[in-house]
């Protein structure tokens, strides 16, 4: 793990180089990229839209027919720009130039499930027309974006004919969002490049990611208590383990006015969300509708379970499984996002910030009734000493609310990188096209494949205080964003290989 010595060492190594100016090669490629191919970008960016490349768990990756016209596309694309390519199944790589040195560019082509109905065009159409300036699609910022404008840099440097020292290579994974093994099983035979970019996070660059974390926590199915007050017999919500839910709903049975009132009540005092109420007979449905966000920047969106579970808490629910589960997400998570209410959990780091705790979805199974907590969690505790914390407070609240309750844990491990020379050329290009004087590196909450990759950082395509699209039901990127990263990454490719 990175000592804060070395990081500040290389913060002012960074900061040292900030002000050498950018060489005439690169920025002359990266005007000529803007002029020549601004709109060719978004034209590949459409065509790589209309490719559902959601993992799908009935069909097999070789076999998905999304897929493969997406690699197909890709082979495609890379002829037309005079860039070789190979294609290693799920990993394929775009090439320009020769040299035993190399720069590699780290991307994805696979996408995360999408809801249509929460769209204004279908998500996997390109929709320029419905909010004019933005680019609305899924992928269009994690990670097709990316991948169009560092295919598109490739080409005005081989059109400028540029002098490289290194070739420069183009990863494009197809199961970043799902599953790692295969691209770590690849990287155990191909020696990757030398030194790497990733383009699937924020600028100015990432130096640090915090781990990943899930938590399933089951109530497993149980007979309701008898008697006539009102019972919870439904209480679902959310979509996918990384996306803040946007939905959640609860049926209430033997429910009567007064207990609409005094939900109404306490739901007036949140923000950010809505709600709709429905009667049918003496059941009281409840719909929570917030919004949907990246679950490593929980702040970002508005949790629908979590708020729905406080808008109920308003009694005790235990009397069955359902509402023993509103009782759980108020007794041990509540609508903090930092786990303040979880035993011992929380925590913070200096550089990477605090722990994140969200639940994110709540479904029926056949074992019982489960919720998927996402944690994003930074360095500062032992993998063991935060499982320990984890099951300490669980035990706890299990013992005086159900005995047959279970919970288990999948804790990854914080990163965190203080080998990257290619630090001050991404802050001298990000300062040059920014004007943003003195960038310094950052952490986030998500996790790349920078981990995986030697000396590698994320280098974009998100502003600092921009609010990150991807994995919400409001994907985006802005032209004007997706234009000025095609020139950034035009120039440091060319400041990186020169």
């Amino acid at each position: 793990m990175i000592k804060r010595l070395a990081l500040a060492t290389a913060l002012a190594f960074a900061t040292a180089h900030a002000a050498t100016p950018l060489h005439a090669d690169a920025t002359a490629a990266a005007r000529y990229a803007r002029q020549a191919y601004g709109e060719k970008v978004i034209d590949s960016l459409a065509s790589m839209v209309s490719f559902n490349t959601v993992a799908d768990p009935k069909v097999p990756f070789e076999k998905n027919p999304q897929h493969i016209g997406f690699k197909r596309f890709i082979k495609q694309e890379a002829s037309r720009l005079g860039l070789d390519f190979a294609d290693h199944g799920y990993i394929m790589v775009i090439g320009l130039g020769e040299g035993k040195e190399r720069v590699g560019v780290i991307t994805h082509g696979d996408v995360q499930p999408v809801d249509p109905s929460k769209w204004k065009q279908s998500p996997f159409k390109l929709d320029r027309t419905s909010e004019p300036g933005l680019l609305l699609g899924r992928g269009t910022e994690d990670d097709k974006g990316p991948i169009a404008t560092a295919m598109y840099a490739m080409k005005a440097i081989k059109d400028r004919k540029v002098p490289l020292k290194k070739r420069i290579e183009l990863y494009i994974y197809m199961a970043e969002e799902s599953d790692w093994a295969p691209l770590e099983a690849f990287l155990k035979t191909h020696t990757p490049p030398q030194t790497n970019i990733t383009i699937d996070a924020e600028y100015p660059a990432v130096t640090a990611e915090k781990g990943w974390g899930g938590v399933r926590v089951t109530l497993p199915n149980m007979a309701s208590a008898p008697g006539s007050g009102p019972l919870v017999t439904s209480f679902t919500g959310g979509f996918f383990d990384s996306q803040i839910p946007e939905d959640a709903r609860v049926l209430i049975d033997n429910a009567d006015a007064a207990l609409e009132t005094a939900i109404r009540t306490r739901a007036a005092q949140q923000k950010g969300v809505s709600y709709r109420y429905a009667w049918q007979g003496t059941r009281l449905t409840v719909t929570a509708k917030g919004l949907a966000a990246h679950s490593s920047k929980p702040e970002d969106g508005v949790n629908a379970i979590a708020m729905l579970a406080d808008a109920l808490d308003v009694q005790h629910w235990g009397a069955s499984q359902a509402g023993m589960m509103i009782d759980f997400v108020n007794d041990m998570i509540g609508t903090g996002l930092q786990g303040e209410k979880f035993g011992k959990i929380a925590y913070s780091d200096d550089f990477m910030g605090p722990m994140t705790v969200s639940p994110t979805t709540l479904k029926d199974t056949d074992n019982g009734l489960v919720l998927g907590i996402n944690l994003r969690r930074p360095r500062g505790k032992t993998t063991a000493q935060l499982t320990s914390e984890i099951n300490e407070a669980f035990d706890a609240w299990k013992a005086g609310n159900q005995p047959r309750a279970t919970l288990a844990a999948q804790i990854g491990e914080p990163w965190v990188q203080d080998k990257a020379p290619q630090l001050p050329t991404l802050m001298k290009v990000f300062s040059h096209y920014t004007g943003i004087k003195d960038p310094q590196p950052i952490s986030i909450g998500g996790g790349t494949n920078s981990r995986l990759f030697p000396r590698a950082v994320s280098f974009g395509p998100t502003m600092p205080g921009k609010v990150y699209t991807g994995h919400s039901e409001h994907e985006f990127i802005t032209e004007k964003q997706l234009l000025l990263n095609l020139e950034m990454y035009t120039a440091v490719l060319v400041e990186l290989a020169k």
